[in-house]
């Protein structure tokens, strides 16, 4: 595979989350699924980051709601993976699971 094509690790997790959410992903939303789900909270803006390069690869899609009082008239922008970031994050998923195929760690650290 060309360098550059494999996902990183926070990439692949917003990702998942945009999936897992469908039509409700949104900023917050995104990072109170990644909260829920590992545990550990990105700022908002990591993850708009990371949102704004996925989008620009083609791997995931934006589109503003429509406003709402609670924030002030303000629309959200919601996500929505494409096609090419379910293949991406399949192909990430097989490649993982090749590399951890028949490995077993000593994760005691003893003898």
């Amino acid at each position: 595979m060309p360098r550059g094509e494999y996902l990183g690790e926070f990439e692949q997790v917003v990702m998942l989350a945009v999936a897992r959410l469908g039509d409700g992903a949104y900023g917050m939303a995104i990072v109170e699924e990644l909260l829920r789900r590992t545990g550990r909270e990105p700022s908002v803006g990591s993850v708009y980051a990371a949102l704004d390069r996925l989008e620009r690869q083609g791997l995931v899609r934006s589109g503003m709601g429509d406003p709402t009082p609670e924030r002030g008239g303000r629309a959200k922008r919601y996500f929505h993976l494409e096609p090419a970031g379910a293949r991406a994050l399949a192909h990430s998923r097989g490649v993982l699971d090749a590399l951890w195929e028949g490995l077993e760690l000593d994760v005691d650290g003893g003898a």
